[in-house]
């Protein structure tokens, strides 16, 4: 298995490069039906690298893959100071390579369809949207239910534990938290 199959979806630019074409190129092939996408809701397509790897097996066209494929982890959290601390911690790890601070639900929402994050940081009590209700859209959405949900609360109890579980976190971080429990 490919360290890019099922983790991501990617953009026409992408495939571009992946299949060494234009994007336009890209477009018309899904057009016709020849390398299978997906929509965004904002009418965006996206790839599947298995789609992509196929098209290219069946036509002999070798990959242009690049060698390492870090991290990308999008911090949502309202409160702006452990936000910007762990941007900056995150930064310095060797498998991180982008990350981006949503302070507000609507900001996550954003950056889960541009940013195209691997993990989500997420902190449960926030306003307009808690961290529940983000995590279950998050987990349900055709594009994003492959990303990994990582919850943070300074209101840890085992009720909130089972019920963002349920959503679809993996873990709950009791805040404030070390270095090396992240």
């Amino acid at each position: 298995m490919n360290e890019f199959e099922g983790k991501k979806y990617f953009k026409p630019s992408e495939v571009a490069e992946f299949l060494r074409v234009s994007p336009v190129t890209v477009r018309q092939l899904s057009q016709k039906g020849a390398i299978e996408s997906v929509s965004t809701p904002g009418g965006h397509r996206r790839y599947l690298f298995k789609h992509i790897e196929s098209f290219a097996r069946q036509r002999n066209i070798p990959l242009a893959l690049k060698t390492t494929v870090g991290l990308r982890v999008l911090i949502v959290d309202d409160d702006q100071q452990l936000a910007q601390y762990l941007n900056e911690l995150l930064q310095d790890c060797k498998e991180v390579d982008a990350t981006r601070i949503a302070n507000d639900g609507f900001r996550a929402g954003t950056l889960l369809y541009t940013f195209e994050p691997h993990i989500v940081l997420l902190d449960l009590r926030m306003p307009y949207v808690d961290g529940f209700s983000a995590c279950r859209d998050i987990k349900s959405g055709q594009l994003t239910k492959d990303v990994r949900v990582i919850a943070m609360s300074g209101f840890y109890s085992n009720e909130n534990i089972q019920h963002i579980i349920q959503a679809g976190a993996e873990d709950c971080l009791r805040k404030p938290f070390t270095p090396e429990e992240l």
